[in-house]
């Protein structure tokens, strides 16, 4: 997944996973990508796109890999069982219509993470956003489009919104840019209740907000937003996702996921604490 831009199949984080265990069960067993291509009949570069999750998972071609791998059958059956459920589409195909291919990727890291960290420049990011802030949003960014198909993206930036309430949802920690809650998206009223549902957020255990003052100056993240993904898988790394006008990049690379990792920590350094969101969001309220 290292920089990959817009464009291409977007896999299920499941199928990521499953990628990484067949590279690892045919590293085990000393196979080449050749001797496994021979075994299914088909080209060494279809092994590495099944290890990469670029490909579905065909399951005769699984059954047959673990097998020459030398997987006992009762671990063949349960690894059969996670790749049919890996193939399956995501709660957010009935969305494909207004869902950019190179966003799927995203809905899909998003909806199986453990914790978000993020950085926002601009908007409340979609997690966090009332209807009424994400129409006003919607009309802005696609401002030819029918009535009908903004409240499709609408609602699938809400119906996103639903795993911040399950059991094992992620935690989500946000730094904002005070510009965020400056910006008067859909005007006064739309603000004043977009910094209650912030508020809201903020009394759940999973949510940690903090902002970043006007008066901090210069900062490392100012080069625009992004988001770093953690899950609860061995087998999958730490992802960063940063977009732009034409489409996104999703980093996997240490290196790379270091490098966001350390500017989100001195961020969270230089911004307020935690502890003084809420009273700065009160204060806010009242201006509005």
């Amino acid at each position: 997944m290292s920089e990959n831009r817009s464009g291409g199949s977007a896999p299920t984080v499941l199928r990521m996973v499953l990628g990484k265990r067949l590279r690892q069960l045919r590293g085990r067993a000393g196979v080449s990508f050749e001797d496994a291509a021979r075994a299914i009949e088909v080209t060494p570069l279809t092994i590495r796109r099944m290890e990469k999750a670029e490909v579905g998972l065909r399951i005769p071609y699984v059954k047959e890999l673990l097998r020459t791998y030398g997987v006992p059958a009762a671990e063949i059956d349960d690894f059969v069982a996670m790749a049919r459920e890996a193939n399956k589409p995501g709660w957010w195909y009935t969305y494909r219509d207004v869902l950019p291919e190179w966003f799927k990727a995203y809905v899909s890291l998003e909806s199986e993470a453990s914790v978000i960290r993020l950085y926002e420049p601009h908007y409340v990011p979609g997690l966090l956003q009332t209807f009424d802030y994400s129409v006003a949003l919607m009309r802005v960014g696609f401002p030819n489009e029918s009535e009908e198909e903004l409240a499709r993206r609408v609602d699938l930036r809400l119906k996103r919104q639903d795993l911040l309430a399950k059991p094992d949802g992620p935690a989500v920690w946000a730094i904002l840019d005070e510009t965020v809650l400056r910006r008067p998206v859909g005007g006064a009223e739309v603000m004043r209740a977009q910094v209650d549902r912030l508020l809201e957020a903020l009394r759940t255990p999973k949510v940690r907000i903090q902002i970043m003052r006007y008066s901090v100056g210069a900062h490392p993240g100012a080069y625009g937003p992004f988001h770093h993904f953690r899950f609860g898988f061995s087998e999958l790394p730490d992802v960063v996702y940063t977009e732009n006008l034409a489409g996104s990049v999703y980093y996997d690379r240490p290196r790379d996921v270091v490098t966001y990792l350390e500017v989100l920590d001195r961020m969270a350094v230089q911004a307020e604490p935690v502890a003084r969101t809420e009273d700065i969001l009160a204060e806010l309220r009242k201006e509005l």
